[in-house]
């Protein structure tokens, strides 16, 4: 029991079943040697022995955290340069690697991807321009490493087998910005032979033994949530976002216990009366006291100095410069630049020296320098959000170098292109040649340092907009003051700096500083740094340097080239800055730099690292060795509380843990208090995490041209928790987040930038990229660049992590790693990452346009745990309490019916179609029936009503003998008159006719081999009684069923009526037919309806559309037809085909003002956006949107509604779609969110009667409630077709009635949902009209936690996701949602479609998507109405016949 608390402990994890206490070693008890074997004891009978390891291995020996926050005071009667075993920096390697252990036989389905997706650039076609040192910045490069010096005092020889797993494992998971253990540094052996084999063997057997135990996990879905809150706000607004699923908050979490805290004072500022008024008052000091100084050495790609500026030399070269800005240049006569105008500098990180004189040439000319980065192309992605800085400051003038400026993009004229997003900009050039000596009498002026603008730094914040921060002179000067005196710079020295020069730490220190204290300054170009990572240690011995300034990721590489070099010496530094020591896990690379080089002469004390922002500049720093300076301090905290923003100290020896070191004290002449980071400006508790504020002279003034940000960062008033003001100072938000130490220590846990707020928690973004760089991130990670961040998805933050792959890592490989990142993170920080992507090497961070990962996995279903709680099925009604509740409701019952049919004509006396026929011979045998066009728009066909005739009679002749009556025959044609005429044939011949479709339409025979007509008349041949079969009409429905349909004669002669008197068709009307005529409505327009209506109907195959997009059209205009049919593909060929060419239609003379109703026939629900295009784009050629519209038909009845001529046009309502998922309709505005727009589907046909049931009880709806459409028609199908005799299980489709109400009349089930609404409308009779609105199929619908979806609902919201996505199809497999898209564009771009599909689905439907299949186009079925056939599709998927491009399994 005792072991199990420990390793749950090990994890993080919290159980209110173990209570069992863990023993704690009292101050001077008992000896740490005795503890261990006592505690060995206890444990040994409940821990597996490991083979190959001692015994005693496998007991953790690192001793118990004492309950103090802080070591400060262990470390004053310690022995120098040792370290306390509680704050080692590879506890966290460590915890990643026990929880990663049980997952060990955890597998995960493999993504399959298509071997041309596979294709890599090269690292060096994609490495971008040398241009930043920060394409390796603080997102990089972090990872505290596996790392200890002080030897265990129970543990002297391990096993070689462990030995041996061990540095196998330290090669792998050494992490990028963390240092590597001593036994991958030969140098650190010297001092301690057996530290490293002692803590890897302990590490080892640590690894090995939670393999070896079951240790109870908890699951994401278990874990409280609360309620989350989007973003972090300033002052007084509160951002609270509503959660789908809102929770309690959990009783139990950790909340601040501590006083409250007060404003923190630094050391006074001091400063000698002799001192220059401003930093050009010391330019002008140094370079005429001492012009032989040197101020600034610079280096090339081999290391060699290549130029040192002296203080003279940058004097002058700063005076010419400024004399050349002010006077000569000009516009139009006038000076282009006057004092106090922003000039921005543009210049590469390899010229540090142009880029000094620039700066200093701006002061010196009273102009405002705005450094930026060289931009890469012409629509670089970060290069914009600095064009919209450069716009906002109204910078007309950019500086750079003569270099520079020919490397950049060019227009066609020769000079510099405008970038995208920059405003127009004069470049010039400030090498000598293009620069004035200025005359005699012109001298700069020299003045005080005033609250006038010095200069204007850019900062990048977390949604990725760029802000100036503009820093006063009066700032600056401060600022290099309190550096001067934190640091004791002495004049003369020399510092090396490896830092950026124009922004932060690296132009604080090596650029203002420098000149402030007449300081000697190297700096090492970051293309040196790729090179050569020990290149800066080297200058340091070579030059003597006293004072480095670095970053944790500098320190890092160095380690790993250390090696060769052992006459390297850094007993000169009594300074080493770690510019961002402000990161947690910079201690990591700070305590294995000291263990490695510590033998080469460098001193632990020399330390320094500080915490730096934008904002505040600097805000504190760790001093050198001195007496009166507190040593340093750390912590190990409780990662859970940090979560929740409360300093625990861990005591209980757990894994799940961050050491933080202090940075050091307060800048000289400032203030820091801590407030909470939502909410007013609180001061928080002693044990509470909050944002840090700085009130001095140093910080920065404002944004730039953003005042409210401004009132809101640099004008905030702390107060206490009953609303009184702390002081009457202003004071700054840092963006650091920390807290206040004993002793006056800073420390700070994380940033405002990269804080993720997960359901109520909060976490780092450098925890976490610490997390995933520990496991084993050398043979995947890309120099250990990973960034990571957090999105908005589903009213709370997501965590998505995105790293840089090496180009010679496997699929399988990164794979794996991935999986295990995921494990290990979840069980570390205990959230679970949404995404987690890995990018080709060099694109992340400084990607031109778009990121296109090589590998996504996305993992909504373990970390999305807010969704909307299942529909719960509730206690069915009966149906006295619905009769009930639709009197009480008033609701009226949701029945409609269409015209009556009136007065028989003469052709409608006849019982059967083939007597039509016959008669029309008769009466009008030269009357045309039918004209079939061909690709070319001629007529390659006609028939007349005799030609019709005689063909018909020469088929039955030829079928006489050779079939008996009754039989089936199947007509296997291509479109055109001779299907017609074999099937009057058929019926002629007294046989049943089924059409099917040929399986190679082009190459068909045209003719059948056919008989000489008898004497006898076929026509002699009768059906014994109408209500016989006439023809069976074969399809396949939506969902992948073949299924037939009886038509007796009595329904086909309904059917022909029906239409007619819908749509007024008489022997003088023209109709144009753009359908398959093979089933359905197609079939009975092309073969029936012109014989019973007598009309002539001009035939258009949508075969032909393929070679000739506008032949129907065509055909329409030149025939001047006014009712015209076609289907939803017909109409999406014309839309993508013929969008661009409406103007060359017009020069054709094509005009569709003659059509009246354009009607499109499907089964399914009208799809709304196809039809507005195309009345859209057509809308020029003359064509009416109004006469666009829709019908509906089944497999029980072909045709329930079409539009007609005649009528109210068809109505369009807005219905709530979370609503339509409870199977209920709730009618809301245009606009409205979550709106669903429905289209009706037609009137409904004359002789037709719909009412909506109930699916379940089979009871009548009220109006404007969902169920299933029913119709009673005389041309309702007489039921299903099958050869194996399985009628009966389908019978109640065809012959149905109501449970309650009126329970005589038979219905016929449509399958389909829909619902009837009546509206103000008036019909052509007079009567208020009733609109059917179809909403979906039964068969279709998705059954998913406890909703009923529609696939055409989620497929529309997946189109619109992505203009590369042109088709997309959804169904379920295994409980699963799997998503077929149709990628329309290049291959690479396939793995940018999965987390934008799994995005969409998750923010507008609440379900989590399984499976992304990434296809080829055309892969989707679909059938002869354009219907998307998703049945096939799953079997396809199933049988794995798709090709896929990629498939994505979401976990």
């Amino acid at each position: 029991m005792l072991v199990l608390f420990g390793l749950a402990e090990l994890y993080g994890l919290y159980s209110s079943c173990w209570s069992t206490p863990v023993p704690v070693v009292p101050c001077g008890d008992i000896t740490q040697k005795g503890y261990e074997k006592k505690r060995s004891k206890l444990l040994a009978p409940y821990i597996p022995q490991i083979q190959g390891v001692d015994p005693s291995l496998q007991i953790d020996t690192r001793t118990q955290g004492s309950s103090q926050i802080l070591s400060t005071k262990h470390h004053k009667s310690r022995v120098p340069n040792t370290r306390d075993e509680r704050f080692r920096s590879d506890l966290h390697t460590e915890a990643v690697q026990a929880a990663l252990a049980k997952y060990k036989e955890r597998k995960m389905p493999m993504p399959s991807k298509r071997r041309s997706v596979l294709v890599q650039s090269s690292v060096e076609a994609c490495t971008p321009p040398d241009t930043s040192s920060a394409s390796e910045d603080e997102g990089s490069l972090r990872r505290h490493g596996r790392l200890t010096s002080t030897p265990y005092q129970a543990i002297s020889h391990p096993h070689p087998t462990v030995e041996h797993w061990f540095n196998r494992v330290i090669q792998g998971s050494s992490t990028s910005s963390s240092a590597s253990s001593t036994s991958s540094h030969p140098g650190g052996r010297s001092s301690a032979p057996h530290s490293a084999l002692n803590a890897n063997a302990t590490a080892a057997a640590l690894a090995d033994l939670m393999a070896h135990t079951h240790i109870a996990y908890l699951p994401h879905n278990e874990r409280t949530q609360v309620l989350s809150v989007r973003g972090v706000s300033r002052g007084n607004n509160h951002v609270v976002m509503e959660t789908a699923d809102v929770q309690q908050i959990d009783p139990d979490q950790p909340r601040p216990e501590g006083q409250q805290t007060s404003p923190l004072e630094g050391e006074a500022l001091g400063v000698s009366s002799g001192c220059p008024p401003s930093l050009t008052a010391a330019l002008l000091r140094w370079g005429t006291t001492h012009p032989k100084a040197p101020c600034l050495t610079a280096l090339d790609t081999a290391g060699k100095p290549v130029y040192t500026l002296t203080y003279g030399k940058l004097w002058t070269r700063s005076q010419k410069l400024a004399y050349t800005l002010m006077n000569k240049l000009s516009s139009r006569n006038e000076p282009l630049l006057m004092p106090g105008d922003r000039v921005a500098l543009v210049f590469p990180n390899s010229d540090p020296v142009m880029f000094m004189v620039a700066f200093y040439g701006c002061l010196l000319a009273e102009l405002i320098p705005v450094p930026i980065e060289v931009p890469l192309t012409k629509k670089d992605a970060g290069s914009q959000q600095i064009g919209f800085l450069l716009g906002s400051c109204g910078v007309s003038l950019a500086l750079t170098t003569d270099a520079c400026q020919k490397g950049l993009p060019k227009a066609q004229t020769g000079e510099v292109a405008t970038f995208k997003g920059w405003p127009r900009l004069l470049w010039f050039v400030t090498d000598g040649k293009h620069v004035v000596k200025p005359s005699k009498d012109w001298h700069p002026p020299i003045r005080e340092a005033n609250n006038d603008i010095a200069y204007i730094e850019y900062k990048t914040s977390k949604e990725g907009s760029t802000m100036g921060v503009s820093v006063s002179q009066a700032a600056m000067l401060a600022h290099c003051q309190s550096l001067s005196q934190a640091c004791s710079y002495a004049e003369g020295e020399t510092i090396t700096n490896v830092l950026d020069f124009k922004r932060e730490a690296g132009l604080w220190h090596g650029v203002l500083t420098s000149v402030w204290k007449r300081l000697h300054v190297v700096s090492i170009p970051y293309s040196l740094m790729k090179v050569n990572p020990l290149s800066w240690i080297q200058k340091v011995h070579a030059f003597k340097a006293a004072v480095a300034v670095v970053k944790s990721r500098d320190m890092h590489w160095s380690l790993l080239a250390q090696r060769d070099q052992r006459d390297l010496s850094l007993s000169c530094l009594r300074m080493l800055i770690v510019a961002d020591g402000a990161n947690p896990w910079s201690i990591s690379s700070c305590d294995a730099f000291v263990n490695v080089f510590q033998n080469r002469g460098l001193r632990p004390d020399v330390i320094c690292p500080c915490a730096c922002s934008s904002e505040a500049l600097t805000v504190a720093i760790r001093r050198p060795p001195d007496p009166d300076v507190p040593p340093p301090g750390k912590a190990v905290l409780s990662m859970s509380s940090l979560s929740y923003g409360v300093i625990r100290v861990d005591t209980e020896e757990k894994l799940s843990v961050l050491t933080v070191q202090d940075v050091g004290q307060v800048l000289p002449g400032g203030v820091v208090c801590v407030v909470r980071v939502d909410g007013p400006p609180l001061l928080c508790q002693t044990d509470e995490v909050g944002e840090i504020c700085v009130s001095s002279v140093t910080p920065g003034v404002s944004y730039y041209g953003l005042p409210g940000m401004t009132k809101n960062v640099f004008e905030t008033i702390p107060v206490s928790p009953s609303g009184v003001p702390v002081c009457e100072r202003a004071f700054t938000r840092t963006s650091l987040l920390g807290f206040i130490g004993p002793d006056g220590l800073l420390f700070v846990v994380g940033k405002l930038d990269g804080l993720m707020v997960v359901s109520g928690r909060r976490h780092n973004a450098d925890d976490v990229v610490a997390t995933a760089l520990a496991v084993e991130p050398m043979k995947f990670v890309y120099r250990g660049r990973i960034a990571v961040f957090s999105v908005a998805v589903l009213h709370d933050e997501r965590i998505v992590v995105v790293a840089e792959q090496r180009p010679d890592a496997s699929e399988e490989d990164s794979f794996q790693w991935m999986s295990r990142v995921l494990q290990a993170i979840d069980s570390i920080h205990q959230v679970g990452v949404y995404c987690l992507a890995l990018v080709p090497a060099n694109t992340l961070p400084k990607a031109p346009l778009a990121l296109h990962p090589c590998n996504v996995l996305m993992c909504p279903h373990t970390c999305v745990t807010n969704l909307p709680k299942p529909r719960q099925k509730q206690p069915e009604v009966g149906p006295a309490s619905m009769i009930v509740g639709n009197l009480v409701a008033g609701k009226r019952i949701a029945q409609a019916c269409g015209r009556d049919v009136g007065q028989m004509e003469d052709n409608e006396q006849f019982l059967y179609i083939q007597d039509v026929l016959q008669w029309r011979a008769q009466a009008t045998p030269d009357h045309p029936l039918f004209m079939v066009l061909n690709s070319k728009g001629t007529v390659s066909s006609t028939a007349s009503c005799l030609q019709l005739h005689k063909k018909a009679e020469r088929v039955a002749a030829a079928l006489t003998g050779r079939v008996n009556t009754g039989d089936h025959v199947a007509l296997v044609y291509p479109p055109g008159v001779d299907l017609i005429a074999t099937f009057y044939g058929c019926l002629y011949a007294g046989v049943v006719p089924v059409t099917v479709r040929p399986p190679h339409p082009r190459t068909w025979p045209l003719h059948c081999r056919q008989r000489p007509p008898q004497k006898e008349k076929c026509s002699d041949v009768q059906t014994a009684t109408p209500e016989m079969l006439a023809y069976l009409d074969f399809s396949v429905s939506t969902t992948g069923i073949l299924a037939g349909v009886k038509m007796s004669h009595s329904a086909t002669s309904a059917l022909c009526r029906s239409i007619k008197l819908q749509c007024e068709l008489y022997p003088s009307r023209q109709i144009a037919i753009c359908l398959d005529p093979y089933c359905g409505l197609g079939f009975a327009l092309w073969c029936l309806c012109s014989v019973y209506s007598g009309h002539q109907s001009i035939l258009v195959p949508p075969l032909e559309l393929e070679t000739n997009p506008a032949l129907w059209l065509c055909a329409v205009s030149q025939y001047k037809v006014r009712v015209t049919f076609c289907s939803y593909s017909v109409m999406e060929m014309c839309t993508k085909g013929l969008g661009t060419q409406t103007e060359a239609l017009k020069m054709k003379s094509v005009n569709l003002a003659c059509v009246r109703t354009c009607m499109v026939v499907a089964e399914e629900r009208p799809r709304m956006a196809l039809t507005q295009s195309f009345s859209k784009i057509f809308k020029d050629l003359g064509l009416s949107p109004r006469s666009v519209s829709t019908t509906f038909g089944c497999r029980v009845n072909v045709a329930i509604c079409l539009q007609g001529t005649s009528g109210p046009d068809p109505t369009t309502v807005y219905v709530d779609m979370r609503a339509l998922r409870h199977d209920r309709v709730r009618l809301v505005e245009k606009g409205s969110p979550h709106s669903l727009p429905l289209m009706e589907s037609g009137k409904i046909l004359p002789g037709v009667k719909v009412i909506i049931a109930n699916t379940e009880t089979k009871g009548p709806l009220g109006d404007s409630h969902l169920g299933e459409i029913w119709v009673s028609s005389p041309h309702n199908a007489s039921g299903y077709y099958t050869v194996y005799g399985e009628e009966a299980l389908h019978a109640d489709h065809f012959n149905t009635k109501l449970s309650f109400g009126d329970t005589q009349t038979v219905w016929a089930r449509t399958g389909y949902l829909g619902f009837l609404r009546r509206t103000e409308l008036t019909d052509a009779n007079g009567e208020r009209h009733d609109a059917l609105y179809v909403v979906g199929s039964v068969d279709e619908t998705l059954e998913l936690r406890g909703m009923r979806y529609h696939p055409i609902d989620i497929e529309t919201s997946v189109i619109r996701a992505h203009r590369s996505i042109a088709e997309c199809a959804v169904f379920t497999w295994t409980n699963l949602l799997v998503v077929v898209v149709e990628l329309e564009g290049s291959e690479q771009q396939a793995l940018d479609l999965v987390a934008l599909v799994t995005n969409v689905v998750l923010e507008e439907h609440y379900l989590i998507v399984g499976v992304v299949v990434v296809v080829d186009p055309g892969v989707i079925p679909i059938n002869s109405r354009g219907e998307k056939q998703r049945m096939h599709l799953r079997d396809g998927f199933l049988a794995d016949q798709l090709d896929p491009i990629y498939v994505a399994y979401n976990m």
